[in-house]
């Protein structure tokens, strides 16, 4: 029903910084929580972060807090990550999701989802 198309991912140095973003259409953009969550090679999926509709509430994994910012722009469409501090560990292909409910972490909640963006940090 909705596209979703991540950019910014690219690659990186260790304690660097990067903001993804993820644009999205449709007219229906605020009645969707939305999540990232990344998946490095061999890896399950993960969840990284969500914001609810109206982005007053946000939620993030503990591999993350404190280093990770997830926002949104409703009047563009897009929810951003805004990526700090970056780690060898945050390696991946990360994911922008819609859903209903920003605090639902399993990507099984999501129900669409965009290509990903490639995040490579270097040490």
């Amino acid at each position: 029903q909705v596209a979703l198309v991540e950019s910014g991912g690219r690659l990186v140095q260790a304690g660097g910084s990067l903001r993804l973003s993820c644009a999205t259409s449709g007219r229906t953009f605020s009645s969707y929580a939305m999540g990232w969550f990344r998946q490095a090679t061999g890896k399950e999926r993960e969840f990284v972060a969500s914001i609810s509709r109206s982005g007053g509430s946000t939620y993030y994994a503990d591999s993350v807090k404190g280093r990770f910012a997830i926002s949104r722009d409703n009047a563009k469409n897009t929810v951003y990550l805004q990526m700090n501090s970056l780690k060898p560990e945050d390696t991946a292909v990360y994911y922008c999701a819609a859903g209903s409910d920003a605090y639902y972490f399993a990507p099984e909640r999501y129900l669409y989802w965009g290509q990903g963006t490639q995040v490579t940090v270097s040490s």
